[in-house]
């Protein structure tokens, strides 16, 4: 399962559970009868008694880390809701048509056009392309598997003139920077008699 899917997954079960939660509160608090699994007698029953608010009064140490504890878990929550919440992929690439007006080019497009771009070239086997960044200043994360004869100098020089050259000038974005990760192509070892 790809990760993206899995954290809004978890996020919607955690939502699911705390709407559940919440609206049981709530019904229990306007007078409705308690379900079998709560934890308190009625609507007028407190969340903590004295003797619980008062059985630690003599630590110093408790209410402390107990709130402490609690804004370390709210603040966990909070990063982790907005590194999902964040797209670090843009949908759509900007393009300046040159004549005042501009059109949207899909993210995914220009991937595909330029992983296919890289696989003709002479000696990479595949290509997998990622464009980050914003939509007016895209930068692709680019990994190239060679065969096993090819020299990566020879790929990379051959990737970023011919390549990304043609996607930047095609997309008309004023520059297009990449990250490539050269990688060979995993062969059996020869057999030599």
């Amino acid at each position: 399962m790809r990760r993206g899917v899995l954290h809004r997954v978890l996020l919607a079960l955690v939502g699911l559970f705390l709407l559940v939660l919440g609206a049981t509160v709530l019904a229990v608090g306007l007078g409705a009868p308690p379900p079998s699994w709560w934890i308190h007698a009625g609507p007028h029953d407190v969340l903590l008694s004295r003797s619980e608010r008062t059985h630690w009064r003599d630590t110093n140490w408790w209410w402390p880390t107990v709130v402490g504890g609690l804004a370390v878990l709210l603040l966990l929550a909070l990063w982790w809701l907005t590194t999902v919440l964040r797209r670090r992929r843009p949908a759509e690439i900007l393009i300046d048509t040159g004549d005042g007006a501009s059109a949207l080019l899909r993210a995914r497009a220009l991937e595909s056009a330029l992983a296919e771009d890289a696989v003709q070239q002479e000696g990479v086997a595949h290509a997998e392309v990622i464009l980050r960044g914003s939509r007016t200043a895209p930068t692709a994360r680019v990994r190239l598997h060679l065969e096993r004869d090819m020299d990566p100098a020879t790929a990379l020089h051959e990737f970023t003139t011919r390549a990304l050259t043609h996607a930047r000038e095609s997309a008309g974005l004023a520059s297009l920077r990449a990250e490539v990760h050269l990688r060979g192509v995993k062969h059996r070892a020869g057999r030599v008699t």
